[in-house]
């Protein structure tokens, strides 16, 4: 049974979930509100990328009277899973439709809710360094094929072109090792997978020594702010719409003519649904908050420029709140009316 109020404070993560949880000291000023004496128990991939919108729905259940806990960490599976089972309360990570097969196996609509959309507009894809597709003309990441095309991203001698790829558990390796198969590509690129934040600073390092570089990113992050799309690099376009699982028929291409590959994503706050319906303020403040992507891209790329504390990153929310008084009030004064 879930439980609100102070009880949740003592539940340990399930061992189902797979996965060793720890935990990260936040501030946390008191308010009162429709919060009062209710213990929320948030959970997060423990990525830096990601505290900045976690802090900015932190302060709201805050202001809301909410005593929100430490986060506890896990990767997205287990995440799921810890928010299906009762073991968390919220997230605020949830990738739709990217992380819907983690959606579906933890209980979906049965155990949980997605709320709101937080950040609208994430998008993915496959990029490689500007000079190197003038040079050769290369626009779409099927050219790779052409072994002396994949040959010029070749970074560790085996004739194979490099991708800086996309870590186990976060959704998006299924899709780029699918369409590996389905753009017939296995015998000329190697997806370099393992943790992805050293591996993009590698492949800045070749970008900046003069490498041809060949990468999977997404955004918000702070990636594209440093190799900057159209400057220092290019998008490439995929042969066709390919997805695995139940997005198998989900066409990918976007109006401008595009097709990256990779659906447009709106980040949202998964709760759980017994967690949701007993706390409708909560509920009404997930529905309605929500951060422009490059307000988002901003913060990120100041923690990538070395204001990257826990307690700067606490603060570049809160001074993002401030900012944004009025929306946020407004956010506020409707989930104390939520019933």
């Amino acid at each position: 049974m879930h439980m609100t109020g102070k009880g949740i404070a003592s539940r340990s993560f399930s061992l189902a979930a797979a996965a060793v949880l720890t935990a990260a000291s936040f501030a946390q000023p008191v308010f009162a509100g429709p919060g009062d004496g209710v213990t929320v128990q948030p959970i997060a991939t423990g990525r830096a990328d990601q505290y900045f919108q976690n802090f900015v729905v932190q302060i709201g259940l805050e202001r809301l009277g909410y005593d929100v806990q430490e986060h506890l960490e896990a990767q997205y599976p287990a995440m799921h899973l810890a928010i299906g089972q009762g073991d968390a309360d919220y997230a605020a990570t949830h990738w739709d439709p990217l992380h819907i097969q983690f959606y579906e196996r933890a209980g979906g609509d049965d155990t949980m809710v997605r709320l709101g959309h937080l950040i609208q507009g994430a998008a993915q894809g496959y990029l490689i360094d500007k000079a190197t597709a003038d040079a050769h003309d290369i626009t779409n990441i099927g050219q790779m094929s052409d072994p002396e095309i994949a040959k010029l991203f070749d970074s560790d001698g085996d004739g194979k072109a490099n991708l800086s790829g996309c870590n186990p558990g976060w959704g998006c390796e299924g899709v780029i090792e699918h369409q590996l198969d389905a753009f017939e590509l296995r015998d000329s690129v190697s997806h370099d997978q393992g943790e992805y934040f050293a591996l993009i600073a590698n492949t800045v390092a070749r970008y900046e020594a003069g490498d041809p570089v060949f990468y999977y990113t997404w955004t918000p992050l702070w990636v594209s702010s440093v190799l900057k799309p159209g400057e220092d690099t290019v998008w490439l376009d995929v042969p066709f719409s390919s997805l695995p699982g139940d997005r198998a028929d989900v066409d990918t291409s976007t109006p401008d003519g595009h097709n990256r590959g990779f659906e447009v994503n709106a980040i949202r706050v998964l709760a759980n649904k017994e967690f949701a319906e007993a706390n409708p303020a909560a509920a009404k403040f997930f529905e309605l908050a929500e951060i422009p992507i490059g307000d988002v891209n901003a913060a990120i790329l100041r923690q990538k420029n070395g204001e990257d504390k826990i307690d700067q990153i606490r603060q570049h929310a809160e001074e993002w709140v401030e900012a944004n008084k009025d929306q946020f009030d407004q956010w506020i004064a409707a989930a104390e009316a939520a019933e």
